[in-house]
């Protein structure tokens, strides 16, 4: 059986007992160490969120040192607010909002797939205030105050030498395979992630030893998945899926396994291969979760009473084969109210409807997440909402609603699985905790804006325009190609998430997270939709792409307000919403000013390149 203890702050030990000094950094050959942001730059695999902590620094800070880990007597640990303070002086600008933090992380190679218990010990000569521990995927831990006056259970605190408070916390942790966001293939992972939060995170102990117990296998979408954060962080400015703070309501009897992903649906799920990974590990005894819908809704093959519900019954005739148990989990509702009478628009109301049909039908337990955050969001009313979601986002909860709604699904569980004639259906309620108390939203939620000195540090994940595929020049360029060259000239941040603005943009395609940041930054206008639909494939006309060059131009750098006014030869010649955006391309020579171009031609894809080119941003 594997076991490892892990000593911070000294530098010598054995094969099992490993001493630990604030210089080692991890590398795959040593088997342990710090992640910072100098082994990020230097392994290719540390730089996978779902290989990892799922913490990286925000991409204009992807060239700094953030992270300087220190020792003393007790472990190794960081100044987090001395870090902080030192990028506000670098930068001559502060954060604001919520207090921001760096984490301190340790990765740790285990032998192979499956549970550890993993025994995190902090000693403190002065209490901690909000610290926040996470495991593998940013999976929640624990939360709270440490040596505390009150409120800490007395089997985590004891007494250390000099009179520091000694806090203890037992996990058990998965680790398991995974088809990381944006590849295809499954990578092995065979490696444990603890991260501490706090003003001054610390590692004084870590013991790791392989646990036997069941694993709750989860399958879901983007509201559900282990979403990845940037740093400093924030807790409201990061996204957040409630599969990922479910682990801080269950006991260490239990393991969390979260294989959901953005954009997946009942059908994609299987087909993309992460179901695949389920199947594989998942044993007889384990558990398996099941939600879907927010995608599932917008493809016709999938609609609730048809393949919506098919898909559900196959995987839960398939779990039962192996003796997995499963359950279902109605979609979370989205913070949508209609502008007409100012009532809850229920998007998702015949998707958890069918769940629950199909619970009575095959005696199968329903969480019904859907009905309850549902009433939640309609007590709090449109505004008050938003602090749980991601800012501008109304479909995607940040950390403070991710943990909110997990405890919804705790107290479902119990209800659903307490009297169960199944024994195992039984343990999974006996597991629940009531978590680490209220975790309340902060007053000022505000995202983190690029430093002024940072202005033209780009976004390597935005990449450079199409400009490698020479064979493909000549081919059209359809709406959401034109999109993506704006984006990247412009150096929009990109997203990896979709908010179902338009019903023929699915979630799971490519170019959902395009859309998304276009949308988010003005670049659609009104007269490009038809009832909802923007026919991302359709070919993109020449009036088209001026309407997007122009809206990503102005988000930069700024139009004289008379320009917009000024009368040009195209007037009579495009349509009226688009006859303000064609006054503008004419000032900044995208088109001919003498009326000559032909706005309703189809542009190719190297003529969409040459108009980019000369935006100049």
């Amino acid at each position: 059986m594997f076991y490892r203890r892990f000593l911070f702050g000294q530098d010598s030990g054995t094969a099992n007992v490993i001493g630990v000094a604030a210089g080692d950094l991890y590398r795959p050959g040593k088997g342990y160490g710090f992640v910072t942001e100098q082994n990020r730059r230097e392994q290719e695999l540390l730089k996978i969120p779902e290989l990892n902590s799922a913490f990286d620094t925000v991409y204009w800070y992807q060239d700094s040192d953030l992270s300087f880990v220190e020792e003393d007597s007790t472990g190794c640990f960081l100044d987090s607010q001395k870090e902080i303070g030192r990028l506000e002086e670098m930068t001559g600008e502060g954060f604001e909002g919520e207090c921001r933090r760096i984490p301190l992380s340790f990765k740790i190679d285990v032998p192979r797939e499956g549970n550890y218990k993993v025994t995190l010990v902090i000693r403190a000569r002065k209490p901690v205030k909000d610290v926040l521990i996470f495991t593998g995927r940013r999976r929640l831990g624990w939360r709270g105050d440490i040596a505390a006056a009150d409120g800490m259970p007395i089997e985590q605190i004891g007494s250390g030498v000099d009179g520091e408070a000694v806090f203890r916390h037992t996990m058990t942790v998965n680790v398991c395979d995974i088809i990381p966001r944006g590849h295809t293939k499954r990578f092995e992972d065979k490696s444990l992630d603890i991260t501490v939060l706090a003003d001054q995170p610390k590692f004084s102990e870590i013991i790791v030893e392989e646990a036997a117990c069941p694993t709750l296998y989860i399958a879901g979408d983007s509201t559900v998945t282990d979403q990845s954060a940037d740093y400093p962080y924030a807790p409201g400015c990061s996204y957040c899926g409630w599969g990922q703070m479910i682990s801080g309501y269950l006991t260490e009897k239990l393991a969390v396994s979260n294989h959901a992903h953005s954009g997946l649906t009942t059908s994609s799920f299987r087909e993309e291969g992460h179901y695949d990974i389920l199947a594989q590990y998942a044993k007889t005894g384990d558990y398996c979760f099941f939600q879907f819908g927010h995608n599932d809704q917008k493809l016709e093959a999938l609609k609730a009473q048809g393949g919506y519900r098919n898909h559900l019954l196959r995987y839960l005739k398939e779990c039962r084969e192996k003796g997995v148990f499963p359950l279902i989990v109605t979609p979370i509702a989205r913070n949508t109210w209609k502008g007409n009478d100012g009532s809850y628009n229920d998007l998702l109301a015949e998707y958890a409807q069918v769940c629950l049909e199909i619970g009575e039908e095959e005696n199968v337990p329903v969480v019904d997440l859907h009905k309850c955050s549902m009433e939640f969001i309609i007590e709090k009313g449109l505004e008050a909402s938003k602090a749980y979601f991601y800012p501008g986002d109304y479909t995607h909860s940040n950390d403070y609603g991710a943990y909110y709604m997990a405890g919804i699904v705790a107290e479902e569980i119990v209800r659903v699985c307490g009297s169960r004639q199944e024994s195992a259906y039984r343990f999974l309620a006996e597991c629940v905790t009531d978590g680490f108390g209220a975790w309340e939203p902060a007053e000022h939620i505000v995202p983190m804006v690029k430093p002024k000195i940072f202005e033209k540090v780009e976004n390597p994940a935005e990449g450079a325009l199409l400009l490698a595929e020479v064979d493909r020049l000549e081919e059209p360029a359809d709406r959401v190609s034109a999109l993506d060259m704006i984006i990247k000239t412009a150096r929009f941040f990109p997203t990896n998430v979709y908010n179902d603005m338009f019903t023929d943009v699915v979630g799971h395609e490519w170019y959902a997270g395009c859309v998304e940041c276009a949308y988010q930054n003005g670049m659609i206008d009104s007269g490009l939709v038809e009832d909802r639909k923007f026919y991302p494939l359709r070919n993109v006309t020449l009036e088209e792409f001026m309407v997007f060059a122009v809206n990503g131009y102005k988000s930069r750098r700024a139009v004289p307000g008379e320009v917009w006014e000024k009368p040009c030869a195209y007037d009579g010649k495009c349509r009226e919403f688009a006859r303000p955006y064609i006054r503008a391309a004419c000032y900044l020579d995208l088109i001919a000013s003498d009326g000559s171009a032909a706005l309703e031609q189809v542009l190719t894809r190297g003529e969409a390149v040459e108009i980019c080119r000369k935006l100049k941003l």
